[in-house]
């Protein structure tokens, strides 16, 4: 597995990351399901011990994966060992009447952090993002104050920011302006592409790069048909009604030619291709399973600009569509 520099840190990434949202389990906030769907956990620890097995180093989780539990499983496995970079989020947790809550106030942040620090087994976090943070939590300061003030102790590494889906840019213009954080989390795939100026921005300026949702809730493997449904606690039940699944199938016939033409899985090309971007330090597929693990980091290949070209083209023209469609819905 091959490693990228994170931005101007002295971190060192594996090229595919683990994407540790999934193995958190079937949580809720309130009637919303935030997880995808059940886990076992002993399948969730050989994931883990297997993604390090084949060269997996950057393990991407947050406070509210699971309620806990993910960073719980990652605490477990590895605990305090200094041959993994773990990265984790703050900012969301249930409200009283336990619907979703975004706090990005100082005392939230300092007082999550130690929790994370303690369910992860680790003295330090290598890199603590806001989770979602919006403008107005930048403007107001106290996340950023709270950032720095744990670095300066030694509790974090490195801080950036985890984007919006569909407008990642005011969010990385202020911290890009002001000149804070080292690095932005941030969708890019085949069939979302908006984040591209962000990135080209942000990789002139040093920031590290993590792509998340590289194959957009499991469309880009190719696996999904216009009969498939999800379980009422998996986020994709209301994400992939129906209709959506059968518009997204209709769209990507276009996309897997190129996967043919390589001779790979339509995973694969789903990985290629945002590795091809230029300034992506890591890409962070949902890892549930030792299988996964290994089909998530296999025949990475390294496209030729025609074909590159093609799928940056394919979605100015048609994809784009779709990803309006997914914010029409939300």
């Amino acid at each position: 597995m091959k490693k990228r520099k994170f931005g101007s840190t002295d971190l060192l990434v594996s090229e595919i990351g683990f994407g540790a949202w999934g193995i958190g389990g079937p949580a809720m906030a309130g009637d919303i399901p935030i997880g995808w769907g059940n886990v076992n956990v002993e399948t969730s620890i050989k994931a883990l011990k297997k993604a390090h097995e084949i060269g997996i180093n950057f393990y991407d989780t947050a406070d509210f994966y699971g309620l806990g539990h993910s960073e719980e499983l990652i605490g477990d496995v590895f605990g305090n060992r200094t041959d993994v970079v773990i990265a984790t989020k703050v900012g969301h947790r249930l409200a009283n009447d336990n619907s979703i809550l975004l706090d990005y106030s100082k005392e939230h942040i300092m007082r999550a952090c130690e929790q994370s620090l303690k369910r992860l087994k680790r003295d330090v976090i290598d890199y603590y993002q806001l989770h979602s943070a919006k403008l107005a939590h930048l403007q107001n300061g106290e996340c950023v104050e709270a950032m720095e003030e744990l670095r300066s102790q030694g509790k974090i590494r490195y801080w950036g920011l985890s984007l919006n889906t569909f407008h990642p840019e005011p969010e990385a213009d202020f911290m890009m302006a002001n000149k804070i954080g080292n690095g932005f989390q941030l969708v890019l795939n085949v069939i979302n592409q908006r984040a591209l100026p962000t990135i080209e921005k942000s990789v002139e300026r040093g920031y590290g790069i993590i792509a998340r949702m590289p194959i957009q809730f499991g469309l880009l493997t190719g696996k999904f048909t216009k009969e498939t449904r999800f379980e009422k606690n998996d986020h994709r039940y209301f994400r992939l009604p129906p209709e959506m699944l059968e518009k997204s199938i209709e769209y990507l016939n276009d996309v897997w030619p190129v996967a043919e033409k390589y001779g790979i899985s339509k995973t694969s090309l789903s990985m290629s291709f945002i590795l091809n971007v230029p300034g992506v330090s890591t890409v962070i597929p949902g890892i549930k399973t030792p299988e996964q693990a290994v089909l998530n980091s296999a025949d990475l290949t390294e496209l030729d600009s025609e074909d590159q070209n093609y799928l940056l083209n394919l979605y100015k023209d048609k994809l784009y569509k779709l990803v309006d469609l997914m914010e029409e819905q939300g």
